[in-house]
């Protein structure tokens, strides 16, 4: 853990999948296994918005897009700023398409590394149906996932979570930490 823990001082590292992916759950364990370190919720930006909010859908507009932007830029921003006072922070967010490197770009950390959670949408199904909240709405998680799948950049480690617990998904996540580099 000296060298991984080593590697991650002052590190940001985004965590990224579709809904119910594990994403929340495994940003928490990482964060838990590092000497210091801050969980950074990139959905905590979204719920700060008290009125005039433009919640993403399939054919959602202008304002939701630059709320969207928005979101992301506060994540990547709070990520940093706990990275230059020398914590790892693990931000977790959907973040999917062309906007993965929208969202890496936003992120001045050096070193910084990109994990995107993908296991199957049989098995993502499964999770939403079982978990006491609901995120899907408009959306199916088949369009989600092709949208993973096809349109997201091949940034850092993916890993197919299907068969993971999320402690096996944190020890193959510190394992790829070369993988997930995305400098």
């Amino acid at each position: 853990m000296d060298h991984v823990g080593s590697a991650l001082d002052s590190a940001v590292v985004v965590i990224t999948g579709i809904m119910a992916a594990g994403k929340s759950t495994v940003a928490q364990r990482l964060a838990e296994r590092l000497p210091r370190a801050a969980h950074v919720r990139g959905d905590a930006f979204r719920r700060m918005i008290v009125s005039g909010r433009a919640d993403t859908r399939p054919d959602s507009g202008a304002e939701a897009e630059a709320q969207l932007l928005l979101r992301y830029r506060l994540a990547a921003a709070t990520a940093d700023g706990y990275a230059g006072d020398g914590w790892t922070a693990v931000v977790q967010d959907v973040v999917l398409g062309g906007h993965l490197r929208t969202f890496v770009d936003a992120v001045r950390t050096r070193p910084r590394y990109v994990v995107v959670l993908a296991p199957s949408p049989e098995v993502v199904a499964r999770r939403e149906a079982a978990r006491p909240k609901t995120g899907y709405g408009a959306w199916t998680v088949a369009d989600l996932d092709r949208g993973l799948r096809d349109g997201t950049p091949r940034l850092g480690l993916w890993l197919d979570t299907s068969d993971q617990t999320p402690d096996q998904t944190v020890d193959a996540i510190l394992a790829g930490l070369d993988r997930a580099r995305v400098d």
